[in-house]
């Protein structure tokens, strides 16, 4: 269990050649399952971060691991599921944050 003094587990820390990027991908991108691809696209390429949906309609994605990889994901997330129609997808360079896995997170 974390003292608060030790430092986090290696698997907690980005490694040193991760980058992070935020998504804004707008479109018909709610309720076609978005999430849950994205969610299985970020495992299937061992990226850590999150994806939730926003209450103006548009999916919102943070993405961190190896650059090829991220990319990959961007490249995924023009697409999405079977059932999007995605318009546009917004890219903007983010923080690397400490997280373990990749989640979905509440509506904002």
């Amino acid at each position: 269990m974390p003292d608060g003094k030790s430092p986090l587990p290696a698997a907690s820390a980005p490694a040193a050649d991760a980058i992070a990027r935020r998504l804004r991908i707008h479109g018909r991108v709610q309720g076609v399952w978005y999430r849950g691809s994205a969610t299985a696209e970020a495992a299937r390429l061992g990226l850590s971060g999150w994806v939730r949906n926003r209450s103006d309609g548009t999916v919102e994605a943070l993405a961190i691991g190896p650059l090829v990889k991220v990319e990959t994901f961007v490249a995924w997330a023009h697409r999405g599921p079977e059932n999007a129609r995605v318009s546009r997808v917004e890219v903007f360079e983010a923080e690397l944050e400490r997280l373990t896995g990749f989640e979905q997170r509440p509506t904002v």
